[in-house]
């Protein structure tokens, strides 16, 4: 989902809980149903940020297996080859990767 996707989603959330507000306010015997509707919209953007949230750990975990998966061949073709030192692949990308993890870790 892309910024523009979430974007709309947000948008029509927004108008729902606006006609939900006029429903409620036309309807004020309902206005408890009313009430919970609006409730439930008002998760909406929540669980939105927590699926971009969950996407971009997916993405970044992505990556790493896919750059591991390079490594990991780079070392074994590097072994057919006869290279003096074919695990220097892995160790480069394990450096790489714990690098990666303390950087994360310490920006805010």
């Amino acid at each position: 989902m892309n910024t523009n996707t979430s974007q709309q989603i947000t948008t029509r959330n927004d108008i729902a809980r606006d006609i939900i507000a006029g429903f409620a306010s036309a309807a004020p015997t309902l206005a408890d149903v009313f009430g919970f509707i609006d409730s439930a919209l008002a998760d909406v953007p929540a669980v939105l940020a927590e699926l971009q949230r969950t996407r971009a750990e997916l993405e970044a975990a992505r990556l790493d297996r896919a750059n591991l998966l390079a490594a990991m061949r780079a070392t074994i073709g590097a072994h057919a080859d006869g290279e003096p030192d074919p695990l220097y692949y892995l160790r480069d990308e394990l450096q790489a990767r714990q690098g990666r993890s303390q950087g994360h870790r310490e920006a805010p």
